[in-house]
Order: structure tokens, then C-alpha cells, then sequence
């Protein structure tokens, strides 16, 4: 004797009935392709980005959350899963004390900078001179702000519930004084649109701010001859093409180096971290961004990603003399084969999202530091 369906045939025929005016059914799977779930395969009647949230609310009603996907003989299936994720209320004085002790993190870095200071209790008691850190603190932190709410704002345009910006601290002589930032979306992306828009959103702003960051703070940075014991901070295609229009050469050229000042330093940072979010792989903005224009078939990225970051690391070593990429590979290994998949997967970009993924892309090649430091 067969088994019972563990789902309610009236439940299915309710979703059935209730997708009708936007998606022709043509076979219905029960217990497929898991038990609890069902499984439509059929055709959409009208355009998907625009019937997908009334899908949505149907299977809803039936405490059912639906996927659409397109399978290896390119049929268009819609599962319908057991469960409506019900996004629960975050605390925000756990945003609030991290965005506090991450500004006080960067003043403290700020005024690191500025010592002249040799011994570490000398460079430890600079840095707790505050006041001194502020174009630091200001110029980073406007930065990683306009990165974070520009995926937050995407994010609520799209009603995705997200929380506020986590900020990192790193205090303790940090050079950078944060980790950065991040949000946490608290639900499933509709489709593929907003996740460019979400993935997008964050590094452009953050790109827009700190390119003015940067370039005011090359022009107000000295220049003179590296100091021994020091490092060199790496180049990336613009932050070359900056120093040659604001110096009028590229540096270091042998003899003299930009000593970068607060601003400047914040706004190569912020460069720097920008690049990092814009890899291609995982949940970084540039696994959203890339995932939003191939689909699954930016799996393909990861182990060319590895390797090219194993190279750099081997790289950076024996050139530069530290560890950077090293770290960075181990985060990716570990977590950059899950990708933020939409519960739309069949609507594809519009022309003008193409556009801004493409740009995206472009600006991840122009800051991307392949040597991020060099001690000398």
C-alpha cells in the first residue's frame, strides 16, 4: 500500500488553484523532491519578476515558501517547501556598543599615526591621545558607513529584513582599526535583481566616498624618503593612476614615497576592503554580484580564486615579506562555496542591472591590490 503524502492534498490543491493566473501547471510532485515538500513544474504566464511576490503570498497562506528554479532540461520548476521564515526583532544596543568601540578603535589608530614614537608603551600612551585620531576615524568610518546602509536601504527596498550594521573593532595598535563592517539579511532574496542590487549597492557607495577620501589626502601627504624599517602599502591599478595625477609621477620612484597622512591612509584602507568584499565567490558582495549575472555557474570561480590567491600569498611572502593572503585564503577555503541563491532563480537581470554589475566588476579589477604590503 503506498504511503500517505505527508502533505494535505486541499493544501495543494489550494496552492494549485491560487497560482493558476500566473503559472500554468502541467504536473505536481507530492513528497518532492523531499518529503513535505511539492513540487509544480509548468510555465510562467506572466513576467516572473512582477507575479513572484503574489505566488509568494499564496503559498504563504498554506505555510509553504516557494523556490523556483529551472532544471538540467531547462523545465521551470516551483518547490514549494514546508515553512514561512518569520525574521525575528535584533537587538540593536548589540549595533550600537560595537559602533562605539569601533570609533573609538579608529581614533585610537588615528592617533597612532600620528606618533613618532619607537617603543611600544610610548606608541600604546599616543594612542590613547583620541583628539588626534579624528580625520582618521572620520574618514574611515564615513567609508564603512556608506558601504553597510547602502546594502541596508537596498535591502529594505527589496522588504528584506536585515539588521543594522555590525561594525568590527580592532584596537590594541591595529593599523587599520576595524575589520570592517557587515549586515545580516534575515531572510531569503526574491530574485536575482535584488541581489545585485543588494550585493552592488554596498561596495559603490563605499567606492563613491572613499575616492574623494583618497585623492584630498594624497594631495595634502608629504612626500620624502621611505623609512627604513617601515612598509610600503601595495598599488592597485587606481590608486597608481591617483598618485601619478596628483604627484605627477608614480611613487615610490627609487628615492621619495607619499607618506600617507590620516585621510589618505583611510581612503586606501577603505579601497583595500572594498576589493576583499568584491571577490567573486561565497557571500561577498562580488559573490552576489557574480551570481546575479551567471547563476550557478559561478561555482566555476572558486578554485581558479584559490589558486590565484594561493600564487599572491606565495607571492606576497617572498616579495612583500608578509602573511596577507595567507588568512584571506583560509576564510575563502572554508566559507566561499555557499552562494546567497534567490528564491527566484529563473528571473534573469534587466539591462540596466547588467550594466551595474558589469561596473562593479570593473572596479573590483581597478582597486585590487595583488601585493597589499611590502616591509622593507
Amino acid at each position: 500500500m503506498p504511503e500517505k503524502p505527508a502533505v494535505a492534498l486541499d493544501k495543494v490543491q489550494a496552492m494549485r488553484n491560487g497560482i493558476a493566473p500566473y503559472f500554468a501547471v502541467t504536473h505536481t510532485g507530492l513528497d518532492e523532491p523531499f518529503r513535505g515538500a511539492v513540487l509544480f513544474h509548468g510555465r510562467f504566464l506572466q513576467d516572473s519578476a512582477t507575479c513572484f511576490d503574489s505566488i509568494r503570498a499564496v503559498f504563504a497562506d498554506q505555510d509553504f515558501t516557494p523556490y523556483v528554479h529551472r532544471e538540467t532540461d531547462q523545465r521551470i520548476v516551483i518547490v514549494a517547501e514546508p515553512g514561512v521564515i518569520k525574521p525575528t526583532r535584533s537587538d540593536s544596543r548589540v549595533n550600537i556598543t560595537l559602533l562605539v568601540l569601533t570609533i573609538l578603535a579608529t581614533l585610537s589608530t588615528g592617533a597612532m599615526l600620528e606618533s613618532e614614537a619607537t617603543e611600544v608603551n610610548q606608541l600604546l600612551r599616543d594612542s590613547l591621545k583620541l583628539w588626534q585620531g579624528i580625520p582618521f576615524c572620520l574618514s574611515i568610518m564615513l567609508i564603512l558607513g556608506a558601504h553597510e546602509m547602502a546594502h541596508y536601504y537596498a535591502a529594505r527596498y527589496h522588504k528584506v529584513a536585515v539588521t543594522l550594521p555590525y561594525f568590527i573593532p580592532l584596537p590594541f595598535l591595529s593599523p587599520i582599526g576595524t575589520l570592517g563592517a557587515f549586515i545580516q539579511l534575515k531572510e531569503r532574496v526574491k530574485n536575482k535583481r535584488a541581489l545585485l542590487d543588494i550585493g552592488a549597492a554596498g561596495p559603490l557607495a563605499g567606492f563613491v566616498v572613499a575616492v574623494p577620501i583618497l585623492w584630498i589626502g594624497l594631495a595634502t601627504s608629504p612626500v620624502h624618503a621611505p623609512t627604513p624599517g617601515g612598509a610600503l602599502e601595495g598599488n592597485s591599478i587606481l590608486y597608481a593612476l591617483m598618485k601619478i595625477l596628483v604627484f605627477g609621477e608614480f611613487l615610490p620612484n627609487g628615492e621619495v614615497d607619499v607618506h600617507l597622512n590620516q585621510m589618505a591612509w583611510a581612503g586606501w584602507v577603505g579601497l583595500l576592503v572594498t576589493a576583499l568584499n568584491l571577490m567573486p565567490v561565497g557571500q561577498l558582495d562580488g559573490g552576489h554580484v557574480t551570481y546575479a549575472l551567471w547563476g550557478k555557474k559561478t561555482d566555476q570561480f572558486f578554485w581558479p580564486v584559490l589558486v590565484l590567491l594561493g600564487a599572491l600569498a606565495v607571492v606576497s611572502l617572498l616579495v612583500g615579506g608578509t602573511l596577507t593572503w595567507v588568512v584571506w585564503w583560509g576564510l575563502i577555503f572554508a566559507f566561499g562555496r555557499v552562494h546567497a541563491e534567490p528564491l527566484d532563480d529563473v528571473t534573469e537581470l534587466d539591462g540596466r542591472r547588467r550594466w551595474i554589475a558589469i561596473i562593479t566588476l570593473i572596479v573590483f579589477v581597478l582597486v585590487f591590490v595583488p601585493i597589499p604590503f611590502i616591509l622593507l
